[in-house]
């Protein structure tokens, strides 16, 4: 049944910290924001986007980290400084045309779950918390920023058919 639903997803929307990151807050002296992000993570991204898939972040903090990173992705649909991610989904989902149905949003914390109702596949990282993986249809193996985003980029790849074709063409 989760491979089913997995197959449907055209936009899948990604949490930052905790998700993308393992969930610190660095900051260096001259209190400049740092953020470690999983190379790992990023080829899966790629490789959703190469596949056909929007994947877009909706995050409640600003980092001028993640937008270097989501340029260097591809990764053009940012929403950061988010208050209230239920709004931000049905924005996006007009922009987008994309039903909730075949969305598919990756969360950690409890600022997670009011999004998390509302999308058809609801994904939570290993160690998200309790709450979180009780409003999931599928939790990683894997913690945030430590290969959560690339197991779930292989497994809807995989539900898609698309994994060995994929890896054949970009890496054969």
């Amino acid at each position: 049944m989760i491979d089913t639903r997995l197959k449907q997803i055209a936009l899948i929307l990604l949490d930052v910290d905790g998700v993308l990151t393992a969930g610190q807050v660095v900051y260096d002296d001259s209190g400049q924001e740092t953020k470690v992000f999983n190379v790992r993570d990023g080829l899966g991204i790629r490789m959703l986007i190469e596949a056909g898939l929007t994947v877009g972040i909706v995050t409640g903090r600003r980092s001028m980290a993640l937008v270097h990173r989501c340029k260097n992705l591809g990764i053009n649909l940012l929403k950061d400084g988010v208050r209230d991610k239920a709004a931000a989904l049905e924005e996006i989902l007009k922009e987008t045309g994309v039903a909730a149905s075949a969305t598919a949003f990756v969360g950690d914390d409890l600022p997670d779950l009011p999004i998390m109702r509302r999308v058809g596949v609801p994904i939570a990282v290993g160690d998200a918390h309790d709450r979180v993986k009780q409003a999931a249809i599928m939790t990683t193996r894997a913690t945030g920023g430590c290969g959560a985003v690339r197991e779930i980029c292989e497994r809807i790849l995989q539900a898609r058919g698309d994994w060995e074709p994929m890896i054949k063409r970009l890496f054969s």
